[in-house]
């Protein structure tokens, strides 16, 4: 399977894609902006060069067309100067051309509408027997016709002007060198910067990679280093899984450890009773049902979720009657009523198997001892789950001590403590708080706190 790109190189290739994107884009407005520049201040320059001609010439009483000596113009007296002009006077066949147009013939404009301007680029066609000089020459051409009064008779002229393309083309060139040239220049610097910033900007992802790689080779159990707040939250859900699969295996091998020694004394007990075939009988089927709840009991603590933070909500209220439905068919010979405080709309973070264990333990406690009642009540208080169930039984006779001993209830009376055990390890799994007091209908109550992940 091909390797993806990696973060760093996919911003460097989208930054160099849209960077080309832009200067393109951009370069080409600026060099058409240029060129529309350009061609304006031409042809004002070629519309100029008409009226100096205007102002110079003069049309004789027949009609004839006299022109200065020495035109306004120096560029129209030099021939093969690039500027090139031109005088028609299409109703009498008479033409001027300026002296710079000595030896060439040119594609000036002959006829026209009076009084209307005429901008264009014009090119000699590429046939050397037409013009073995000119062929293939461009032009910017500019002209415009006039009625001229002559013996208060109106006598059409057209002024024409050309000049050499390649000037024009020269200097667009220059412009087009020059704009690309820094346009490349600074599309280089910005995409060293824009590395540079990417570098930069990608260092804490480069941090967390290099943390991980440590974890993996055990050179460190957590991700340490203090990071921005877009990845502040990564490291710590890292963190808190590391942390929870961690104490996962500890509880899978204390549970483990647990099981194996508190199977020796049932197994012992056991082999003892070898040696009176009458105990035997008795003997194998109390062990077995000890043996019974402490791998109930060990599972039970080995299969704790812990704190979920990515658990999604739970609804509370449904799990309390299930287990209420449960217990009353259970214990129905005892008559016993169950009362419960859940608002519906409750719920919390939580797996929903230690859900059950927790709550079905405690109330399959406090329902085993009790003589007539058992309460429960669920709340929210801040960001704290709060549980309470109490019983009017007998309750314990030293709950402290009970607390003590917890770790090891698994070696008691079967019945007698294992499910507390189960719930005290689960409420420690999530970090909670687990107590054991004498509740005011004289039974046991049992408050358990569990905190927001």
């Amino acid at each position: 399977m091909k390797t993806p790109l990696s973060i760093r190189a996919r911003l460097i290739w989208g930054a160099l894609a849209v960077l080309l994107v832009f200067l393109a884009g951009a370069g080409w407005a600026v060099q058409q902006a240029y060129l529309d520049s350009l061609r304006t201040q031409r042809f004002a320059r070629l519309q100029t060069t008409i009226y100096l001609l205007m102002a110079g010439a003069e049309l004789n009483a027949q009609g004839a067309l006299v022109m200065p000596a020495a035109l306004a113009e120096p560029r129209l007296s030099l021939p093969g100067s690039g500027l090139y002009a031109s005088i028609v006077i299409p109703d009498q066949g008479e033409k001027w051309q300026s002296p710079s147009s000595l030896g060439r013939a040119l594609p000036f404009q002959s006829n026209q509408a009076p009084g209307l301007w005429h901008f264009d680029t014009v090119s000699l066609p590429r046939d050397p027997s037409v013009n073995s000089t000119l062929a293939g020459q461009t032009f910017l051409s500019a002209s415009y016709a006039v009625k001229w009064s002559v013996n208060d008779q109106p006598l059409p002229l057209v002024f024409s002007v050309l000049e050499d393309k390649a000037e024009f083309d020269k200097e667009l060139q220059t412009f087009q060198y020059t704009l690309w040239i820094w346009l490349g220049g600074t599309g280089l610097l910005l995409l060293l910067t824009q590395t540079l910033l990417l570098r930069w900007g990608l260092t804490p992802l480069a941090r967390v990679a290099r943390e991980i790689r440590h974890i993996e080779q055990g050179e460190q159990v957590r991700v340490e280093g203090s990071y921005p707040r877009e990845l502040a939250g990564l490291t710590q859900n890292l963190n808190l899984l590391m942390d929870q699969e961690r104490g996962r295996q500890t509880r899978y091998k204390d549970a483990l450890d647990d099981l194996a020694h508190s199977l020796k004394t049932p197994l012992a007990a056991l082999r003892a009773s070898l040696d009176l075939p009458d105990e035997l009988p008795g003997m194998v089927a109390q062990q077995v049902a000890r043996m019974d709840d402490i791998v109930v009991h060990q599972l039970g603590r080995a299969g704790a979720g812990g704190a979920a933070r990515f658990a999604p909500q739970l609804a509370l209220a449904p799990i309390l009657s299930r287990i209420r439905d449960t217990l009353a068919k259970v214990y129905v010979d005892k008559n016993l009523s169950f009362a419960l405080d859940c608002p519906p709309e409750l719920s919390w973070r939580m797996d929903e198997g230690d859900a059950f264990e927790v709550l079905g333990n405690v109330l399959d406690n406090a329902a085993k001892w009790a003589r007539h009642r058992v309460l429960a009540r669920v709340w929210i208080d801040g960001k704290r789950l709060c549980i309470r169930v109490c019983d009017d039984g007998p309750g314990f006779a030293d709950p402290q001590a009970l607390l003590a001993r917890r770790v090891r209830l698994d070696e008691q009376m079967p019945g007698h403590g294992i499910g507390l055990a189960v719930v005290s390890d689960l409420v420690a799994s999530h970090q909670g708080e687990f107590n054991i007091s004498r509740a005011d209908l004289g039974g046991a109550q049992i408050d358990i706190v569990l905190h927001a992940a």
